[in-house]
């Protein structure tokens, strides 16, 4: 084959097999010489199947974001095996590549058919639970929905969580403290409200969110702190007391 031919048929261009020939990843092929007189320099590139299998692979391995050195390393690793070998290999890593696409596309399918959220693509289990929720124009309540958002991206969610979390998102009673939370936006950090609201929205969670709730959520000061930031000072002391009557719940089971 000439570098036309083994570029066609493994899928790259020629510009990018003789960067492979020149970063010493591809083998350079004896040249051999056609009809036209030698000159210097001159002749094709004959290229074997085997060039081809090594050629396969090192697209393959940048294709799964391998750097050039770094495929440079596992080839090093794979020399002297047997042609079979490496092309069971090869095609191991295509029932990988058709394994990872066809998980993609299930989750994809998953997405188009959950119900229609403005908060982009979620997780079906969220955007059910999300879509149960009445309609509101209070802040509280939208900051609430994108701190879900946030702890299902950072892991600490699931649909587990929002199974038990149903009955409460459904419930119109809910907004009432959300309301209560809004109202609290001026109000000093001693403010008596504080306390029985804090203790209302706690009463408000089934006990079975507590059942559910993982024990390695993002718990650390820095996200903490970083949440209560989004609340005004005695919002986030609502907040704060409800944050750590949530965590003696759940160190209590």
């Amino acid at each position: 084959m000439r570098i036309g031919e083994i570029a066609a048929l493994v899928g790259v261009t020629t510009r990018a097999v003789r960067h492979y020939h020149h970063v010493g990843l591809l083998p350079e092929p004896e040249r051999r010489w056609g009809y036209l007189p030698a000159v210097a320099g001159g002749g094709y590139r004959a290229y074997s199947v085997r060039d081809a299998v090594l050629l396969a692979r090192v697209r393959r391995l940048t294709e799964l974001g391998l750097s050039l050195d770094e495929v440079r390393d596992v080839l090093g690793d794979d020399a002297g095996r047997e042609l079979a070998d490496v092309l069971e290999e090869l095609d191991a890593d295509l029932a990988r590549q058709e394994a990872a696409i066809r998980e993609r596309r299930e989750r994809l399918a998953a997405l188009r058919a959950a119900p229609p959220v403005d908060d982009g693509p979620l997780p079906p289990a969220l955007a059910a639970l999300l879509a149960q929720a009445p309609e509101t124009t209070s802040p509280s309540a939208a900051l609430d929905r994108e701190h879900l958002i946030l702890l299902d991206t950072a892991g600490a969610g699931g649909p587990e969580l929002y199974e038990a979390m149903a009955a409460m998102a459904a419930d119109p009673a809910v907004l009432a403290l959300y309301e209560r939370l809004d109202d609290l936006a001026d109000a000093p950090t001693d403010d008596p409200r504080i306390p029985v609201l804090a203790a209302d929205l706690v009463a408000a969670v089934p006990d079975g969110v507590f059942d559910v709730i993982p024990a390695d959520g993002p718990a650390a000061p820095g996200f903490t702190q970083a949440l209560l930031a989004e609340y005004a000072p005695a919002q986030a002391e609502v907040v704060r007391q409800v944050m750590e009557a949530f965590a003696q719940k759940g160190s209590s089971r």
